[in-house]
């Protein structure tokens, strides 16, 4: 089916909008309405007749999206003169109850909301988004699309925590995944770039932005993934510690007084690159490194051999591996890191060309390789139109 997606992605405070044509991915318009809430908010949306750059108050998500509607009237495409077929949302978490994208009901307003305790910084924003949504585009389908619903045919032995079982029985405790949306679109889009069906080639998906996760992919499917309950663990990230020893909360509530929720609030904003260096944005860790920083080094070293252990895991997963996929800001802009991870893992077949890698070229691997190295923009907003397109009537 063909026809544009207004895509949104409602955030605590901001809302991310993007007008997306569904069969080709091209984006007619792009915005995002940021500091929902404070003093001065700041709405940029980058449409055919120009841009608009604005610092305002903004309220609430309601009047977000209302600005984003004035923006398009203005600066294009009007909502009125496009074909749109559907409203998409990302929503963060989908529990166990949605392994695809769905039309929003009452009834999926409910479900969503009794998961909100497993996601409760994301999905709260995310119902925000979907009631505002509906309530002033009535008349178009709205379709949730969900970050782990990619993930939901990992394996029980994948999925299940060595924990007493009354706690996933009772609480919902095993693994989930998330970035499901990013993985589902690069793996299509790495099949395509080797030539073959999806179904019939093994990944190693490593999405490394601010957030990081690894997920081996085999014939489409995820299999295993390297985030679980919430999006800590796994990879080192910007601000997320990812693997650690789960006794740490119990040892500092012990020795510092510290309460769970203070020590959770810790290993989610004040770990990662930013616990190591002060710096989250990996750019800067890239630049205090080339400037002699041991810290910056340090915390490059340590990012690198994390993924260069879920590397070396995910490929004993799936015993065969046809392509490492990066993806996302540092998967796709640093060869350093590209280089770092696959170091040493020659033989496993992975034969990374030295001037393919310095210019992110798509393959970065030798002609010769047995395992491709490939570099691949992600395209949420595109996935996420394609998704909700497939669930519209019609």
């Amino acid at each position: 089916m063909s026809g544009h997606v207004l895509v949104i992605n409602a955030g605590s405070s901001s809302l991310k909008y993007s007008l997306v044509d569904g069969k080709t991915g091209l984006a007619a318009a792009t915005g995002l309405v940021e500091r929902i809430g404070e003093e001065q908010s700041h709405h940029v949306h980058h449409g055919p007749a120009g841009d608009f750059d604005d610092e305002r108050a903004v309220a609430d998500h309601e009047a977000a999206l209302e600005a984003a509607v004035r923006a398009f009237a203005t600066h294009g495409p009007a909502l009125a003169e496009v074909d749109i077929v559907a409203v998409g949302h990302r929503v963060v978490h989908g529990g166990d109850r949605f392994a695809a994208p769905a039309l929003v009901d009452d009834e999926l307003i409910a479900a969503v909301t009794d998961l909100v305790p497993l996601a409760p910084l994301h999905n709260p924003a995310n119902l925000e988004g979907i009631e505002v949504a509906r309530r002033l585009l009535p008349d178009l389908p709205h379709v949730a699309v969900f970050d782990t619903a990619f993930h939901q045919t990992l394996p029980p032995y994948a999925y299940t925590y060595a924990v007493p079982s009354s706690w996933q029985d009772e609480y919902g405790i095993r693994r989930y995944g998330f970035h499901g949306t990013s993985h589902s679109f690069v793996s299509g889009q790495a099949a395509a770039l080797l030539g073959r069906s999806l179904e019939d080639v093994n990944l190693i998906v490593l999405h490394l932005g601010n957030g990081c996760s690894a997920t081996a992919v085999q014939g489409g499917r995820s299999v295993d993934t390297s985030m679980g309950l919430t999006p800590l663990e796994g990879l080192v990230m910007g601000t997320r510690s990812g693997d650690l020893d789960p006794a740490i909360h119990g040892h500092l509530a012990r020795v510092a007084g510290r309460s769970a929720e203070e020590t959770d609030r810790a290993l989610n904003s004040e770990s990662g690159l930013k616990g190591l260096t002060g710096a989250n944005d990996f750019r800067e860790v890239s630049r205090r490194r080339a400037a002699g920083d041991e810290r910056a080094q340090l915390a490059f070293d340590i990012y690198c051999y994390r993924l260069k252990k879920y590397i070396g895991a995910y490929y004993a997963v799936l015993g065969r591996v046809d392509a490492i996929v990066f993806t996302a800001g540092v998967g796709q802009h640093s060869a350093e890191v590209r280089a770092a991870a696959l170091s040493g893992l020659e033989g496993l077949g992975i034969h990374l060309d030295t001037t393919r890698n310095a210019n992110n070229d798509q393959i970065a691997s030798t002609g010769d390789s047995p395992v491709a190295v490939l570099v691949i923009p992600t395209n949420e907003e595109w996935e996420i139109a394609r998704q909700a397109l497939d669930v519209v009537p019609g």
